[in-house]
């Protein structure tokens, strides 16, 4: 992990580990507290989402933990400056509508701040997370990519 001129104790640092210890086990407890690192006018973006607001964020959060059993963060890597930091991860997750099963996605997170975060960004593999889980539609995205790589 890489830190540059951040060190343990200062802003940045404790707003880092703030954001990764919120996503560590990500339910409603963690989705009410989302204001202690998040900026009022946060934009938020994923493969499929660009969100504007903190009240809009813990909303697509909450209805996203709608069905899950499970949801939890492994922290690979990250690098950090004073404004901006990069974590790299692997999101394990549980879903009653893809069958209960231990789904395993990595992913990267951009997140650029002040005194607290105003940008995040999430980037990850769409198909692992969800089109590869669905029976008939997995199959066929599986395939896909195996011709691809041919």
């Amino acid at each position: 992990m890489s830190h540059a001129n951040i060190t343990p104790g200062t802003a940045a640092y404790r707003l880092l580990n703030d954001f990764k210890q919120l996503y560590q086990k990500l339910d409603e407890t963690s989705i009410a507290k989302l204001d202690q690192v998040y900026a009022t006018g946060v934009k938020f973006k994923d493969p499929v989402h660009d969100i504007e607001g903190l009240v809009a964020l813990q909303d697509y959060l909450s209805a996203q933990s709608e069905g899950l059993t499970e949801c939890r963060f492994e922290y690979l890597d990250e690098l950090l400056d004073d404004n901006n930091a990069y974590i790299k991860w692997v999101m394990r997750f549980r879903h009653n509508k893809l069958g209960n099963r231990l789904i395993s996605v990595r992913g990267v997170s951009h997140i650029h701040f002040s005194d607290k975060i105003d940008f995040h960004e999430d980037i990850y593999d769409m198909g692992a997370m969800l089109y590869e889980q669905v029976p008939l539609l997995g199959s066929i995205t599986r395939w896909l990519k195996a011709r691809l790589t041919r």
